[in-house]
Parts: C-alpha cells; structure tokens; sequence
C-alpha cells in the first residue's frame, strides 16, 4: 500500500512540475526590430531569459527600408503581433500621442534609470516631450554617426611627407571637418581606384538625412526649435547652410556610383579597398575589424565626427529604445521582461554580446572601452549627439527634407541655402497644417 501510494504521490508531483513547465513555455513575447546584427545578438541575450524564466522571447525582424511601414501597419490595425518594439528615436512622437506605446513614466522612476543610462540616450530615446518626465521606452541600443579610416595610407612616410607640402599640416585623424574635407581631396585619385570618403547617400529613409545633420550641427547649425516648432531663421541659417555646404563638398570625393549608399555600401568602401575614410554607424563596425570579413581589419582605424569651424562638435544619433505595446495581450510579463534587462549584470551581457549598452556603468568602464578598437570613439560620441524631429509627422518632415537636399547634394542643382530655405517652407507648412503653432 505505501509503495502504491508512494508511486501516486510521485506521480502527481510529476504531473505538477511538468503542468508548471508547460504554462510556463505557454507564456511567449515577441520583439520586433529591423533585421540587422544587434537583433541578432538580441535573441542571443534573451534566450538567457528563457532559460531563467521559462518565457520564451522571439526577436521578430524585418528589413530595414520595411521596418517602420509594418510596424506602423500593426500599430494603426491595433494588432497584437508584437508585444515589444525596439523602434526608431524618431518614432516616440507618434507611438506615445496616438496611443501606440505603454507609459513607462513610473517603471523609468521606480528603476532611477534617470542615473542608469546615459542622458542623451534618455532624453532622445526615452522622453517625449522633450523637457516633459514623460518615458515611453527603455534605452536599448546606443548608436551614433562614427568613421573608419585607413591606418596605413595615414602612416605611410611618403603620402606624410606629401600631404603636408601640400596642405601645410601633419597628416593625421582629422579634428575639423575642414582637415576631413582636405584629407579626402588628398586621398581622392580616381586613376588609381582610390577615393577620398564614403558618405551616405540614400535618401529612401533617413540615412542621407543623419550624415547631413551631422554636419549642420557641428557647423553650429539646426533643424528647428522642436519645443515651438520655429523653423525660419533656423532651420535656414547661415550656419545650417554652410554644414550642408560641407557635406556636398565631400560627396566629391566619393567612389563612382556613389548616388544611393547606406550601410553596406559605407562598409564596402572600407573591406573593398576604395575609400581612404568611411561614414557608418557604429553599430556597422564590428565586420570591419573582423579579419574574414574586412582584408584590411589589420590596417583600420576609427574616430568620432569631427567639429566645424567654432570647436562644436556633434554627431547624429541613431538606436533605439524598446518599448511596450499597448495592444499586446502580454504587458505584465513584459514589464517583467524589461525588469530583468535593466540589470546589471544583463547590460553586461548585452555589451559582450556585441550590442551598445546604454548604461553608464558600462560605458564608462575599462573593460567596454578597450573591447574593440571602435568602443572608445563610441563611448566619446554618446556625450556629443543630437537627434532629428521626433514630431508624429516625423515621415512627412523627414521625407521633405530628403526631398529638398538630395537634388543638390548629389545631382549638384541650386545652393544649399535654396535647399534649406525650400525646407523651413515645407515644414513650416506641414506644422502649420497639424496646428503645432498656437
């Protein structure tokens, strides 16, 4: 009789554990993101999650020139497909007022993550309005306009010895756009297959409008007053117009064909031998140092964007915060789901893994500084960005911009201050028309 019950006992605490197991497989989340790298080495990160949990976290994925339609399709659907998005900086304007995003205002204040990450990347991938203590996401993925260079065309004796007869100044990683703009004349020799610099071009999202925003800002310039939308005067200044003017005068010295580039083609100009210096973000470098992808890892340098002419120095932000979304049926284990990924010991992790933590322990650290010979320029950039509009008709100002700069940065039509001042138009009307005036 013991051993029959025994035998039941057992069996019941089997069928228990195993109950247990099963509703905890039962429970699942699903991340959307573009389909890049970091996403990758996201799911790396979470499967740890499901290990500890149970909970078992899909990083769903979509080109990027898709990305932000279907997200937007599915927000506007009120789909549940996806109970997390890491979405664009850009995107907070319109996943936090038209209802798309759960308010993290109380986890983000409960947590201190106002003293846990850096503060560029709260204040553009976290906060809306801007000034407002109002969080709609958790930083995620920190990233930035950064360049790669040729370590041995710069160290060669002869281009040295060369570059300086001609310009007047030791060759050398360039502080100012001024020695960028030189050092990529000097090195552009189209009958010998080598250019001066790779820039972005691609005006189909918003890669041509990050490289050009880079410069405006360092040149002193801006794109708008984005607490009074004021665009006149600013968006159109002198200073604005002399940035794009810069970067117009780099794409002369870019490889042929150089009309529609982005990441891949930026990283081509380096592994490909083309290009003495290359625009990407930092999240594109790791392939470069990776001698079975790069067969010049060896000889390849990095540094941050360089100032204009009064010492400012700015880059464009890229990354993304993660944020919940509000039609997903999951959002209690998805806030326990974020609980565990700002950890610690998880954005340790996250770094290891390839990603950019947003954390400033981290950041700060030795050990991530000295992890790829790229970290230490990132960690540099993180505390110098700035971000573009992140207004919820974002598409529509983006689009015009793009509009209006591709023309003249590469088809070579008009000046960069008719570029500029068609832009303060286009978006004073659009701003006009969505009553942000009042």
């Amino acid at each position: 009789m013991r051993k029959i019950m025994t035998s039941v006992i057992a069996g019941i605490g089997l069928a228990l554990a195993c109950g247990t197991s099963v509703r905890a497989q039962e429970k699942e989340l699903t991340i959307f993101w573009a389909e890049w790298d970091p996403a990758n080495y996201l799911q790396e990160l979470v499967n740890d999650y499901t290990a500890e949990t149970g909970v078992k976290v899909t990083v769903q994925t979509t080109p990027w020139p898709d990305f932000q339609t279907k997200a937007f399709t599915e927000f506007n659907a009120h789909g549940d497909a996806y109970d997390l998005v890491v979405g664009d900086s850009q995107w907070l304007g319109a996943g936090s007022t038209q209802g798309h995003y759960v308010d993290l205002t109380d986890f983000f204040n409960k947590h201190k993550l106002n003293d846990v990450m850096a503060p560029a990347t709260i204040k553009y991938y976290a906060e809306y309005p801007g000034g407002s203590g109002k969080y709609w996401a958790i930083p995620l993925e920190g990233d930035a306009i950064g360049w790669s260079y040729r370590k041995d065309w710069f160290e060669d004796p002869k281009e040295k010895e060369a570059f300086k007869a001609k310009y007047g100044y030791d060759l050398a990683v360039p502080t100012t756009y001024a020695q960028l703009r030189d050092i990529a004349e000097f090195f552009h020799r189209p009958d010998q297959k080598r250019y001066g610099v790779a820039i972005y071009t691609d005006n189909s999202y918003d890669a041509m409008a990050m490289g050009v925003e880079s410069a405006i800002f360092s040149y002193g310039g801006d794109l708008g007053d984005y607490a009074t939308y004021k665009v006149d005067g600013i968006t159109n200044s002198k200073q604005a117009a002399a940035g794009l003017d810069m970067y117009k005068q780099l794409y002369k010295f870019t490889p042929p064909g150089w009309g529609k580039t982005f990441f891949v083609e930026d990283n081509q100009a380096i592994t490909g031998g083309l290009a003495a210096m290359s625009m990407n973000f930092f999240a594109f470098f790791p392939p470069l140092v990776n001698k079975a992808t790069n067969p010049y890892a060896d000889v390849t340098g990095f540094f941050a964007n360089p100032a204009g002419p009064d010492g400012k120095r700015f880059a464009a932000l890229g990354g993304q915060g993660i944020s919940v979304i509000s039609y997903s049926k999951n959002k209690d284990e998805a806030m326990k789901f974020l609980e565990w990924f700002i950890k610690d010991e998880t954005q340790k992790k996250w770094a290891e893994l390839g990603g950019y933590t947003c954390s400033q322990a981290v950041l700060k650290s030795e050990a991530f500084q000295n992890a790829t010979p790229y970290n230490k320029a990132f960690y540099d950039t993180m505390f110098m960005v700035k971000d573009f509009w992140a207004t919820p008709e974002y598409a529509e100002v983006l689009d015009q911009l793009n509009q209006n700069i591709y023309p003249f940065v590469v088809g070579g039509k008009g000046t960069a201050q008719e570029a500029l001042d068609k832009t303060a138009a286009d978006w004073k009307a659009t701003f006009t028309k969505y009553n942000r005036y009042k």
